[in-house]
């Protein structure tokens, strides 16, 4: 016998890396586990544009529709809603920024992508992570 299928949330999110080599991760308020920036599409978006409007809404953060590098979609579980997963259409950016965490969000961290002493979400420790070092790292 096989295991429903967990509802899938689709969303876009941002591998951001600054020019230290640190990747920008988000807490939505009300939560324990941080996550890269990016939100739910909307029907009416692409991936990208949805991304663009996350980052301009949540962070402050400006952001040309053509700047993020499309990475590929990735599945994990979703950190926030139980029983769901999260169906990402991932981009990178490598950028500089000041963040002003707004809306929703209630905290922004610049972090190594070997740290691993923040709670992660699945999505953030299983795939965008290990992407950024490797990146980060030459080796891609």
């Amino acid at each position: 016998m096989t295991a429903p299928l967990r509802p899938s949330i689709r969303i876009a999110a941002g591998l951001i890396v600054d020019g230290a080599g640190r990747v920008l991760l988000v807490r939505k308020r009300g939560t324990q586990t941080f996550m890269q920036a990016g939100g739910k599409i909307e029907p009416h978006e692409i991936p990208a544009q949805t991304l663009v409007r996350e980052l301009e809404e949540e962070l402050g953060i400006s952001v040309a529709p053509d700047a993020p590098e499309y990475l590929g979609e990735f599945t994990a579980p979703a950190a926030n809603e139980t029983g769901h997963t999260v169906s990402a259409a991932c981009f990178y950016l490598r950028a500089d920024f000041d963040v002003s965490p707004t809306r929703e969000i209630d905290a922004a961290a610049w972090i190594t992508p070997n740290d691993d002493s923040l709670p992660l979400a699945p999505l953030t420790r299983d795939h965008l992570l290990p992407i950024a070092r490797q990146r980060l790292s030459g080796t891609n």
